[in-house]
This record gives C-alpha cells, structure tokens and sequence, in this order.
C-alpha cells in the first residue's frame, strides 16, 4: 500500500533534512567570524598597520593574505606582531596637531610591552653625566628629567633598534638640540636628528590619569648606565605631595641613570617620568604624573630654550618684599 503524505509532512521532513546542512553553514560563518576576529595584526616601523591572515613565514619574511591579494612583509620592516581582537591600539584625539601621541591599548604582559616599546627608550648623555628618555614622535622628539641635562649644552642621544634576529642595535646620535627647559616640573624637551637608515619608534601617553592605589606599572631606563634595564613594580600612592608638586610614589626600582625613563602602565602606556628615590631606602620610588608632562609639552613654548640666555628656560624671581622704615637719630 503507497503511504501518501500531506504537505505538512513533506515541509517537515524538509526543513528536518535541511537542518544538518543550516547547522554546518552556521558553524562555517561562526568560524570565518572567528578567523576574522582573530586576523593578525602586523604594525610596521614606518607606522602603519596591516589586517590579515599569515599564510606562510620564512626566515626573511612572511606572507599574509589581507583578502584581496596576498603580500610579501620583510621580517626587518615589522615592529610587532599581535591578534586583531578587538584590543589593537586606537590613537585617541588629533595626535598629528601635537608633539606626543595618546592611545588606547590593550593589556598585555610586561615582557611582551617592554619587548615592543624598548625601542622608545633612549640614553642620555652629557659631559656631566647620563640619564634616559623616551622618543614622542617619529621627528625625533624626545623627554628626559631638567636635571640630566642641567648646565650642559653637549648631548647625545643613544637609540636602540631591534635587528631581523631580534637584538637590539645601538647607535650615539650626538648635536641634541635643546627645545625647552621646565625647571618646576623637572622636565626638558630634546630633538633628536632625524636617521635616514633609522626609523624612530616613538611611544604613547596614557589618555588620562586613570591610575589607583596598587596598579601594576613597570620602568625601562638605564641605571647607572645598564641599558635597556627593566623594573616592575606597583604604585604605592598616585598623589604624593613633595616640595608642592604632586608624584607618583612607585616600588618600581629606580636608580641613578633612570632619571627621564618612562613609567608604564599594564597596557604600555607612559604615566609618568621618572625622576628621582629617597637615599637608602629601597621600593621608595618616585615619577613626574602624566598630566604634569602633558602641560609642559602643550605649552612649551613658554619654556623654550634659547642657547644665548644661560637662565633659559625663563625662571622668574619673586617681586622684592617692601622693607620696612628705618629711624635714623638726629644729631
């Protein structure tokens, strides 16, 4: 006997039949999401920034399909390499009207920030003494403390770069040139000559003073002339008050010749510069906030350095106290 079915039947055992078929289609979009998402994220020296998949890497370079073609990176032109989850750096603001850039990253381990933004740091040099600093843009500029370069007009810059294999290169750059002084601040404002063969790579500022009591921070500078040294700490407190300026108190351990360094958050971005420690103490560290660095940087004109005024950047002296009558005896 021939079953005959009506036409619910039949849409039922269609849709039944369709179901496994629905269910891989669904499962290929969630992986092609899943590819997209976590495409990796290529920033190159030159500063900018490659989306794709890597389908190949060889000793020299790599291959990486970007959707509409696939291309061919050298391994010397690559600055880092990371997953475009949603987490890749945003630059905050109009960073090209300002001398720094502000971005928000995402947090990554203290190897792996040291690792990408060792190249940012810098070794100050003068006659007198050394100290570090830290590169603002690709035009060479550059922050260190006042009181590295305090009375000296001849300095030199060494930058380090990171070579195909993955060590670093170091290269002195003398003729800095001297852009502005803030002896409140304890802050000065270099120029670094540009290399042709040398690409800077600058670091970010943190966009506002978000830090709180405890937060992981790390320092890279030079103690007593160690390069490229890494320290690792947490903030003690955010406002500590010392001679009327306000510092971040840190067990991130700094010495002489971090002085100008940056001071990093978890995700890499500089919150402040360090500057100085109380004398046999240990874990009793102390950095410049953000927001102090970045008035100085807006406004540096107002402290612009001029190599004919040895007082410059201008420091004004109190008004004279109005002294008070004095009796003289008649004779």
């Amino acid at each position: 006997m021939t079953a005959t079915m009506t036409m619910e039947q039949i849409d039922s055992r269609r849709s039944f039949a369709f179901r496994p078929l629905i269910s891989a289609l669904m499962a290929l979009v969630a992986l092609y999401a899943t590819a997209t998402v976590e495409a990796d994220l290529i920033e190159l020296k030159s500063g900018h920034r490659i989306d794709g998949d890597v389908l190949k890497e060889h000793p020299d370079a790599i291959l990486v399909d970007i959707g509409i073609e696939v291309i061919r990176i050298p391994r010397s032109a690559i600055q880092s390499r990371s997953k475009s989850d949603g987490t890749a750096p945003a630059e905050i603001g109009d960073n090209d009207q300002k001398l720094y850039r502000v971005a928000s990253l995402p947090r990554k381990s203290i190897r792996e920030l040291a690792e990408r933004f060792g190249e940012g740091v810098v070794l100050i040099q003068t006659p007198g003494g050394l100290g570090s600093g830290f590169l603002l843009n690709k035009d060479g500029y550059a922050v260190t403390n006042q009181h590295v370069i305090e009375k000296e007009t001849r300095i030199s810059a060494t930058v380090f770069s990171r070579s195909t294999t993955g060590e670093f290169r170091r290269r002195r750059i003398d003729d800095v040139r001297i852009v502005a002084l803030n002896p409140y601040f304890d802050l000065a404002l270099l120029q670094i000559p540009v290399q042709e063969d040398l690409p800077f790579q600058p670091v970010y500022l943190a966009a506002d003073s978000d830090l709180k009591d405890g937060d992981e921070v790390f320092a890279i500078g030079n103690p007593l002339g160690l390069e490229r040294s890494v320290s690792q700490g947490i903030v003690s407190t955010r406002n500590r008050n010392y001679e009327g300026m306000v510092y971040i108190q840190t067990t991130t351990q700094i010495n002489p010749g971090n002085s100008g360094g940056p001071l990093f958050n978890a995700r890499g971005e500089v919150v402040g510069v360090t500057n100085m420690k109380l004398l046999f103490a240990e874990g009793l560290g102390f950095a410049i906030p953000v927001a102090y660095l970045k008035l100085f940087l807006d406004n540096h004109e107002a402290f612009a350095y001029d190599r004919n005024n040895p007082n410059s950047g201008h420091r004004y002296l109190d008004a004279p106290r109005k002294q008070a009558a004095t009796t003289t005896a008649t004779p």
